[in-house]
């Protein structure tokens, strides 16, 4: 239809004129895959631009981020309204056309690359490739969980289907064959990629990298997969969709072959077109070519908004109509079951959820920081159902598998299981646990501290995105002995703790542990690396020192001078902080007035006032020590220039416990000394 063709030239001109307007960016995949977005977005998809965050919307992925404009033209095109961080439609577009004359400059909506929370209707923020469709994955594992929670007879209440457009990068990054490799053992059918094979790169054509035979790598994976070999062919199209939505068990990968056409014969399908603008003249003889008005900017003609609104803005507006109308019956026949669907979706608890929570009583013995965690685990779990994860195939070593009755795996067969398992994938698992995290579930995952690094670039988007997701390490220091240097953590919290937004917690005992698992569950917006341990950490008296409560604060004085007014502050967290409290006895003895301050998060302390914060280290007090095995690369924040740091220089080494402290400083002696040479140095 004359229509069709005029909708997505309108798509692929907007894209070359907002290009060119800012100097900046990639016009080639937005004009070649512009049938491609049309196709899904115009026929298929089941999303109502009046309503962006209908929960059993289609979820759309743009994991080629580069080619940002197909997403923002669309998103104005068919005209989708704002929502701001309270759930609250603004009734004003989410792209104008403004916001696409300015594409890439500063506040405008349209970012170089698309941003989650920024621009409404962008379901996660994409720019590293591999990630959308990871992140992907881990929507079509929370909308088949929630589909066999939520659902009953006559009420199916999600029903939705994940695209994710991706490219060669995507397929070539190794976390997108992670992601993938899940996804065909789970049988996610709700799942579809389709894959831009337009063998290009920055670099040029991918002959020089990748020749590799996609079809039956997927095919390998347990995917179905099916061609189209001409992106412009919308029949075709089309049928590979009906295709996908026809499978239903296994998740479904097309790859379409496409070329970019330019008005002059002359130009090359080459990194040039990928990756800069075009050029005015070459624009002007593709608008030629289209049949376009040559030297028109930002050019909609007649009927382009209308024909949108007439399909998927009249389709998505009945569908979710529909939906919220069923949601009032399914509200009366399953109060309980759409409370928790609607608590879900807006981020809240239920009020019962921390009633199991219980404090442990003092024990020289003690309890392993991840043992403890477990336990708080599984008594919050049982009261907030969408709590749900797994780990890196550690569970039995990170103690996070959720032991209660019914709370069973999610495996291919049995999609209402609790327990997710990863396998070894720590890359691709923090990736999906973003995409849980996007469509509400509250998801965690798990492995060692050390393997963060393998989870570090989708821990940064969750940051980026603010979302609630839950990163468990344990294994968190130099005391796990035996394994050596390769598996004992040393720069990591220094690097955890330099990710903007991202809440870094290190508990001391078993009851900061629990108090750690309040502060994350009432988080929204905030992702959290809990750092725990493996071996056994004594439980602090609190009778006789500070309540375990002050983490909430991120540092908190847990002993003190008897009259308040202390020489010396020492600082540590985790496992170190027991030592702190040895070395203050034995200091007190002595007469030296110390205050012990467990700082088990930088970032929750930084949230505090300057008021609170000055409380508990006060300015004119110069004499300072720190303590923690790991990179000292930070504490000169708390210790000062002329504070004494305790901690980790090199790698660790492989050998017991003991020896190690011992070998690296982290003995009360050497605490003991590092307060008394700061006194002296003092005076």
């Amino acid at each position: 239809m004359e229509i069709d063709k005029l909708c997505i030239n309108t798509i692929r001109t907007l894209s070359m004129d907002a290009v060119q307007t800012a100097d900046s960016g990639h016009p080639g995949t937005p004009m070649a895959m512009a049938p491609v977005v049309y196709c899904v977005w115009q026929r298929f998809l089941r999303f109502d631009p009046e309503d962006p965050i209908w929960p059993n919307r289609d979820r759309f992925v743009l994991s080629i981020g580069h080619a940002s404009m197909l997403l923002y033209a669309m998103l104005h095109l068919c005209s989708v309204k704002a929502v701001n961080p309270q759930y609250e439609n603004l009734g004003r577009l989410s792209v104008t056309l403004e916001d696409i004359k300015r594409f890439r400059q500063l506040n405008s909506k349209c970012p170089g690359h698309p941003e989650y929370r920024w621009t409404s209707g962008v379901e996660t923020t994409t720019g590293p490739l591999g990630q959308g469709v990871a992140t992907s994955v881990g929507m079509a594992i929370a909308r088949e969980w929630m589909a066999k929670y939520f659902n009953r007879p006559n009420f199916e209440m999600i029903n939705f289907d994940i695209y994710a457009l991706c490219g060669d990068g995507d397929m070539m990054e190794g976390v997108s064959s992670e992601a993938a490799s899940i996804a065909g053992h789970l049988k996610l059918s709700h799942l579809c990629w389709i894959y831009d094979n337009n063998r290009i790169t920055i670099e040029g054509h991918t002959d020089w990298t990748f020749s590799e035979d996609v079809a039956m790598r997927f095919i390998s994976y347990g995917w179905n997969v099916t061609r189209v070999s001409d992106a412009n062919d919308l029949e075709m199209l089309e049928r590979a969709i009906n295709t996908f939505k026809n499978t239903h068990d296994r998740p479904t990968l097309i790859i379409v072959d496409s070329h970019i056409a330019y008005g002059s014969p002359n130009k090359q399908d080459t990194s040039a077109a990928h990756g800069e603008p075009l050029g005015v003249e070459e624009i002007r003889l593709t608008k030629r070519n289209y049949g376009w008005p040559e030297d028109s900017l930002f050019y909609i003609p007649d009927g382009v908004h209308k024909h949108f609104s007439d399909s998927i803005g009249k389709r998505g507006r009945l569908l979710r109509n529909a939906w919220m109308e069923k949601f009032k019956e399914y509200e009366i026949q399953f109060p309980d079951i759409a409370d928790h669907l609607y608590k879900m979706q807006h981020r809240q608890l239920p009020k019962e959820w921390d009633n199991d929570l219980t404090l442990f009583p003092p024990d020289s013995k003690g309890m392993s920081g991840r043992d403890a965690s477990g336990k708080a685990l599984n008594a919050i779990a049982q009261n907030v159902p969408w709590l749900i994860g797994g780990s890196a195939d550690l569970a039995p070593s990170t103690k996070t598998r959720l032991l209660f009755e019914n709370a069973g795996d999610f495996l291919a067969d049995t999609y209402s299981g609790r327990n997710l398992h990863f396998g070894i994938r720590e890359h691709a698992m923090a990736s999906i646990l973003n995409g849980m995290s996007l469509c509400k579930v509250r998801p965690y995952g798990s492995t060692f501290l050390i393997f963060s690094d393998y989870s570090k670039p989708a821990m940064r988007l969750s940051a980026l995105m603010e979302l609630p997701v839950i990163y468990i390490f344990t294994h968190d220091s130099i005391s796990i002995g035996e394994d050596g240097p390769t598996h004992q953590p040393v720069e990591h919290l220094a690097s955890l703790r330099a990710v903007p937004g991202l809440i870094t917690l290190r508990p001391a005992d078993a009851n900061e542990v629990i108090e750690a698992w309040r502060v994350i569950m009432q988080l929204r917006h905030e992702p959290v690396a809990l750092i725990l341990s493996r071996q056994s950490l004594p439980i602090i008296d609190r009778s006789k020192f500070g309540a375990a409560s002050g983490l909430a604060k991120g540092g908190y004085i847990l002993a003190d001078a008897d009259d308040g007014n202390p020489d010396v502050l020492v600082f540590g967290s985790g496992s170190e902080v027991w030592l702190c409290i040895q070395a203050y006895e034995k200091l007190k003895i002595e007469g030296i007035k110390i205050r012990v301050i467990s700082m088990a998060s930088w970032e929750l302390f930084e949230y505090q006032t300057n008021e609170y914060r000055e409380t508990v280290i006060p300015p004119d007090i110069k004499a300072r020590v720190s303590i923690e095995q790991a990179s000292t690369l930070g504490w000169e924040r708390y210790v000062g220039i002329t504070g004494q740091k305790i901690g980790m220089k090199t790698f660790g080494a492989s050998a017991p416990l003991k020896e190690l402290q011992k070998k690296f400083g982290f003995t009360v002696e050497h605490i003991i000394s590092a307060v008394k040479d700061q006194l002296n140095d003092g005076n």
